[in-house]
């Protein structure tokens, strides 16, 4: 099983960035998937973008892509989003999570792992 913390929300202006962290822990996952699914007030959940852990291939929402930039360094089992030219609508809880079947699930941002929220919030 994986456990994963995210952290690195706050609050941004309009066109600022930020950059979240999600760290992983416990059971071997090179075969697994690190994604961020976001989640506005009122609002379904979104998932924004994942990464295969194996191979680095990546996947963004429309809503993110060219924006948003998915990254890894895996001596420190952390994945990153950076967020570029935020926008409102951008303001969610950001959640990072896990799938044990790599890209199979990572490209319809289907997971089993959840870690807590961190919220960001950009402001007009």
């Amino acid at each position: 099983e994986v456990q994963l913390q995210a952290s690195g929300g706050g609050l941004v202006q309009v066109g600022g960035s930020l950059r979240l962290s999600c760290t992983a822990s416990g059971s071997n996952f090179d075969d697994y998937a690190i994604g961020w699914v976001r989640q506005a007030p009122g609002k379904e959940r979104e998932g924004v973008s994942c990464m295969d852990w194996s191979d680095g291939t990546t996947v963004y929402s429309d809503s993110v892509k060219g924006r948003f930039t998915i990254s890894s360094d895996g001596a420190k089992k952390t994945v990153y989003l950076q967020m570029n030219n935020l926008k409102p609508e951008d303001t969610a809880d950001y959640f990072c999570a896990g799938a044990r079947g790599g890209w199979g699930q990572c490209e319809t941002f289907q997971y089993d792992y959840w870690g807590q929220g961190t919220q960001v919030t950009v402001s007009s």
